[in-house]
């Protein structure tokens, strides 16, 4: 299916469900200053839980966009082609952008979008990640962060006391290695614990949605390119305040915003992006700090050695929140 194709499947969905109900939010547009310019492009991910990037498409044509692009950029190196300007903005595990601005990748954190999608499913006789010591992980990243910072919580050391297997190489595929239990446990975010639930394969240990500390925090954040940030104020407080509208609607109608993120093409199973958005937190984006989000990741990643700079310095080069203040001043309900 061609990018045209698909975005015109998206604007039928929309306007099937009703383009007009989806943009009916308690805010109306506040007065800016002229775009900069029309053109806005995200990261195209097959992951229900970023949902609010997709379904804001409406809206950010409702904000004057007119040309909104979604490229093809493999996981892995999503946040290197931000930082090249491939794309503009990109949602994504805050951890991941942690690790990424310590790096060094021209990237600054614009808001958190939800909490929460993370799920640790073990077989069964497996009761908590204590019990994993000595066992074997399946984990679809190519780097096992979010299980070593959790196996840190219980004192284990992710390198010697837990083995794991990674998607690091295509000819492995540990959700299916778990689901036909030849290893011990799978960390994943949707769709896939979705899918192993839907195949009656392990129970859920651990779950960043409902377990602390993680439950505290936004799961995944909004991102953009530095220099289009810099260069398109403007453009990038719509582009956030889309989000955020987007954000309310998944919270509100999931059924509506599922369907539509499935006929445009983004994700392929219903059931799954349906069961995502319901369980999901999206209410939380005014309630939770970004700047906590990302304070805590880089303190433990870095007691962990996964980074080297410091939680000030991360958010010093990598975060900038005048667009989110702006937007929560007007987007009062």
């Amino acid at each position: 299916m061609t990018t045209i194709q698909t975005r015109r499947r998206f604007l039928s969905a929309l306007g099937t469900a009703g383009a007009a109900g989806l943009l009916r939010t308690p805010w109306g547009l506040a007065a800016d200053e002229a775009i900069e310019t029309t053109t806005v492009r995200f990261a195209r991910r097959s992951y229900p839980c970023i949902a609010p990037v997709f379904a804001a498409e409406e809206l950010l044509r409702a904000e004057g966009f007119t040309d909104i692009r979604y490229p093809e950029i493999p996981a892995a190196t999503q946040f290197a082609a931000l930082g090249r300007g491939e794309i503009d903005f990109s949602g994504g595990f805050a951890l991941s952008h942690v690790k990424a601005i310590d790096a060094g990748a021209p990237i600054v954190v614009l808001a958190g979008v939800h909490v929460g999608c993370w799920e640790l499913l073990a077989k069964e006789g497996i009761r908590s990640i204590t019990e994993l010591k000595g066992k074997t992980v399946g984990l679809k990243a190519a780097q096992p962060g979010l299980l070593t910072l959790m196996a840190a919580q219980v004192g284990l050391d992710a390198g010697k006391d837990i083995h794991w297997v990674t998607g690091a190489d295509p000819s492995v595929n540990p959700l299916e290695l778990f689901a036909e239990g030849k290893i011990d446990a799978f960390l994943g975010f949707a769709p896939e614990p979705q899918e192993l639930r839907a195949r009656h394969a392990g129970h859920v240990i651990a779950s960043t949605m409902l377990d602390r500390p993680w439950s505290q925090y936004f799961c995944c954040l909004v991102t953009g390119n530095r220099e289009y940030i810099r260069n398109y104020p403007v453009a990038t407080k719509r582009v956030v305040r889309a989000v955020l509208k987007a954000t309310h609607l998944c919270a509100r109608e999931p059924a509506r915003v599922a369907r539509s993120i499935v006929d445009g093409g983004f994700v392929d199973r219903y059931d799954y992006a349906l069961e995502t958005l319901n369980e999901v937190p999206y209410d939380k984006w005014r309630e939770y700090d970004p700047e906590d989000t990302v304070r805590f990741y880089a303190l433990r990643l870095r007691e962990a050695g996964l980074i080297k700079s410091s939680p000030q310095k991360i958010i010093a080069d990598g975060t900038d929140w005048r667009f989110l203040n702006e937007v929560k001043s007007e987007l009062k309900a």
